[in-house]
């Protein structure tokens, strides 16, 4: 005579009702949490807080816009011309809207459009001699030397 021991078979419980059910049967139990933590096995013992500090901490720091003196001769030497922001614009070949933002001294400097400006212009928009009168295309700019 073979007598078999029925095997227990697992099953997996998932409400709390049927957890409780197989508690007062008096079946064993054994909670197991399954999630995305758990399959994920580089997020176990993150620290968490010490990242979000991190991220909190660390500010972006807004991109430069151009000096208010520059802003200021720009302004000036078109008003000088009598020349508008949209004449001063089609000079340079750009919109209206970047003489604008120029003049308000909220524009990010580039150095191109810096350039058409100061040859349309006239004057110097970089360097230490702000506003300073350009020399004329071609001609040199220090005397020569005496012999």
């Amino acid at each position: 005579m073979v007598v078999h021991k029925p095997q227990v078979r697992t099953t997996a419980i998932k409400t709390s009702s049927q957890l409780n059910a197989a508690a007062r049967a008096g079946g064993i139990v054994e909670t197991q949490r399954l999630g995305s933590v758990m399959n994920k096995g580089h997020h176990v013992n993150t620290d968490h807080r010490r990242i979000a500090e991190l991220d909190r901490s660390d500010d972006v720091k807004p991109p430069s816009t151009i000096k208010q003196t520059v802003s200021q001769t720009i302004q000036r030497v078109r008003k000088e011309k009598n020349w508008t922001q949209k004449e001063l614009a089609q000079k340079v070949n750009e919109k209206d809207t970047v003489i604008r933002d120029y003049e308000a001294g909220k524009a990010v400097p580039n150095q191109q459009i810096l350039a058409r400006l100061e040859r349309s212009l006239g004057v110097k928009l970089r360097g230490s001699d702000i506003g300073s009168v350009l020399p004329a295309r071609g001609s040199k700019s220090k005397e020569p030397a005496a012999k």
